[in-house]
């Protein structure tokens, strides 16, 4: 199937002030050293993986003692020049979220404060044009609530159960915004039954992603309807794309795996 490519706008953060210093996700081990440099010569290469692709790349500027913002995808939900805000389950990242609502506010987008918890498009995937939300770990279902509100989309409520995939971005990947029965990927054990109903019932035809590749964080990845940036040692889930017509392109973000991030997660796609 000849698949073709859509222009991406989206915003990033250098991970000059990346480490892991305190833990709340399975994937973080602060008794374990973490190397800066590495993550951001890594982060470097996804950052000039999109210049390549030809994509409209923005940067916030990092802020000393917030490590974790560098998962920019995280940081609020843009649709319709409206931005969602985050407003973060940990102390540790909440200062994240008015960092992100300034910058969104400064480059002329239509700020909407959270009344509740939620971490962004980490839990917030565009689908034709049905929001998917993820709720289990760190995103209150009520926000699922103010999205439909604030965009008058339908929005689908996906339960995550696995806590090493605690974001929908972890587990679930939007292979096609436009939509369609193979639109997306996904880890089947992530969800719960009723969830994984859903999921199987809209998208009959998806890429069902197995434990090897899920654990490096392959769903975790960014598509335009044709390039696929994922992880590179997501190996079957790479097969996988090439057989169905997409171009995958492999990236070793292992550093900032030790975050519990990856391609995705340092990813906010900017929808005017």
């Amino acid at each position: 199937m000849e698949r073709t490519a859509t222009h991406r706008t989206v915003l990033m953060c250098r991970p000059t002030h990346f480490t892991v210093s305190y833990r709340i996700n399975p994937w973080m081990h602060p008794e374990d050293p973490t190397d800066t440099s590495l993550a951001v010569r890594q982060w470097e290469t996804l950052y000039a993986k999109y210049l390549e692709l030809g994509y409209d790349v923005h940067l916030i500027e990092g802020l000393p003692g917030l490590p974790d913002m560098v998962y920019a995808a995280n940081g609020g939900y843009v649709l319709d020049g409206i931005a969602y805000g985050a407003l973060f389950e940990y102390p540790e990242r909440q200062p994240e979220g008015p960092a992100y609502m300034d910058w969104f506010r400064d480059n002329g987008f239509d700020v909407r404060v959270p009344v509740a918890t939620n971490e962004g498009e980490g839990d917030m995937l565009l689908v034709g044009d049905t929001i998917y939300a993820g709720t289990g770990f760190r995103t209150d279902v009520a926000s699922h609530d103010e999205l439909r509100e604030i965009y008058g989309r339908e929005v689908v409520t996906l339960h995550l159960t696995n806590p090493s995939f605690y974001h929908l971005d972890t587990a679930f990947a939007v292979l096609d915004s436009a939509g369609g029965p193979d639109s997306v990927a996904y880890l089947p054990k992530a969800f719960s039954p009723e969830s994984l109903a859903i999921l199987e019932e809209r998208f009959p035809d998806a890429v069902i992603v197995n434990d090897e590749d899920a654990a490096v964080l392959g769903l975790n990845s960014f598509s335009d309807g044709k390039n696929v940036v994922i992880a590179s040692r997501a190996v079957d889930f790479e097969r996988q794309l090439r057989e169905r017509g997409f171009t995958p392109h492999g990236l070793d973000l292992s550093e900032l795996l030790l975050g519990g991030g990856g391609v995705k997660c340092c990813t906010l796609e900017l929808r005017r």
